[in-house]
């Protein structure tokens, strides 16, 4: 029996980001040894204090309320208040199985075209064709570390300027490390505005942050059209819980309606015991700040070295600010790739890890064309849990960085040694 499926469906792949991940997984159990750039996956282990309150929580079997446990909702708009400066109700705060599904429900909701920083993350793009929607990606410039300009947004907007547009804006940024500053956000959320485009602003990154700045949020200056998603996944390190959180304001009332109506008739509620270890995390949130600033000034010091070794291999790389990601490109080696009959970034990504053991994605992956020569890199493939028990701080020495980022040093190595021989 062969059923049939949805067109729409049909021509979708797998995420490449779970790809290679079970890829590179498939190679380790081979007994190849890998560095696995590719997955962007939370080094470290989950705050013992999420683990308790899941642990105490294990026989809670009710049903939540759809929109999300109450007391969750509340601690979670005092994170919001206390460390964002963003002032936001319980009625405005949806909890859902991962920021990614809640991205889904917003992007299946709303009319109109989808317009995407290129590069962005890859699933953004995936997300849309499932819905039937039109993704337009706005190819940014490597000069301003791959970050939508005001400038750019605007010529997207102005040739589509009768159509409803949705944009997502990924801060920081997933796949190039970029961060935006108040101004850059200001000027877009001028934009924004001008042309009333609704905003997903992707924040699951926010606290992983390496400018020293506060964090920016453009639903700071328009927070009339901006929803805002996060999660536990990247700073709390608890990507398995799946468990996201989302914010749409009082003047998007009718996706808060139409929100609640697709969560009763999809699934219902989050996990009751995912639900009471959240609300550990954003009401007693003080006691794993110094934990989470320490992982990020460890993610810091492994964005560091990995782009202080590709601006050595003379390989094009904006300094990363934030997530953990940089997105290096191969430009330099165009003539000596092209010799060897390497014409694609997913070619040059599959020579690299077959000939190497080094795992990346290529830029097509994020909108950009075939015969682009970025890639994305991700900085984690690290013990967090070690790294942070030995973690020395201050400006590290070679040999702990050797000691420290073991898989990090043999990619970089290996990578250097792919290029010399081309």
């Amino acid at each position: 029996m062969i059923p049939s499926i949805n067109p729409l469906v049909l021509n979708l792949k797998e995420s490449a980001t779970l790809l290679i991940n079970n890829t590179v997984k498939d190679m380790r159990k081979q007994g190849r040894e890998v560095a696995h750039f590719g997955f962007g996956q939370a080094a470290f282990p989950v705050p013992e204090l999420l683990v308790d309150g899941l642990r105490q929580n294990a026989g809670e079997n009710s049903y939540l309320p759809t929109q999300g446990l109450l007391p969750l909702r509340e601690a979670f708009c005092g994170f919001l208040k206390s460390e964002f400066g963003l002032d936001y109700g319980v009625e405005d705060i949806f909890v859902g199985p991962g920021s990614k599904e809640l991205i889904f429900q917003i992007s299946y909701m709303v009319e109109g075209v989808l317009l995407a920083p290129a590069p962005s993350w890859v699933s953004y793009g995936p997300q849309a064709t499932l819905r039937g929607k039109k993704l337009i990606p706005i190819e940014t410039q490597r000069e301003n570390s791959y970050k939508l300009t005001a400038r750019e947004l605007d010529k997207c907007c102005h040739a589509r300027a009768q159509e409803q547009k949705l944009l997502i804006l990924n801060n920081p940024n997933n796949p190039t490390g970029a961060v935006y500053n108040e101004e850059e956000l200001r000027e877009i959320a001028d934009i924004c505005r001008a042309y009333n485009v609704v905003v997903i602003s992707d924040e699951i990154y926010a606290m992983i942050d390496f400018t020293g700045r506060p964090h920016a949020s453009i639903a700071k200056y328009y927070p009339e059209g901006t929803i805002v998603s996060t999660g536990l996944s990247k700073s709390f390190a608890a990507g398995g819980y799946r468990l996201g959180m989302m914010v749409i304001p009082e003047t998007l009332r009718v996706l808060k309606d139409a929100l609640k109506s697709i969560i009763s008739e999809t699934f219902s509620a989050v996990s009751a015991p995912m639900q009471y270890s959240a609300l550990t995390a954003y009401s007693r949130f003080d006691e794993i700040k110094d934990e989470i600033k320490q992982n990020t000034e460890i993610y810091k010091a492994a964005s560091r070295y990995l782009w202080t070794r590709f601006l050595e291999m003379d390989l094009n790389c904006p300094k990363p600010q934030g997530a953990f990601y940089l997105f290096p490109d191969f430009d330099n080696y165009r003539e000596k790739l092209r010799k060897k009959g390497i014409l694609t970034g997913i070619q040059l990504a599959h020579d690299m890890l077959d000939q190497k053991g080094v795992g990346f994605l290529p830029g097509s992956d994020f909108y950009f064309p075939a015969t682009n020569l970025g890639a994305r890199v991700a900085s984690v493939d690290f013990n967090g849990k070690e790294v942070r028990d030995k973690w020395p701080g201050g400006k590290l020495t070679d040999d702990q960085i050797n000691d420290l980022f073991p898989n990090l040093v043999m990619g970089c190595d290996r990578m250097e040694e792919y290029l010399q021989n081309l």
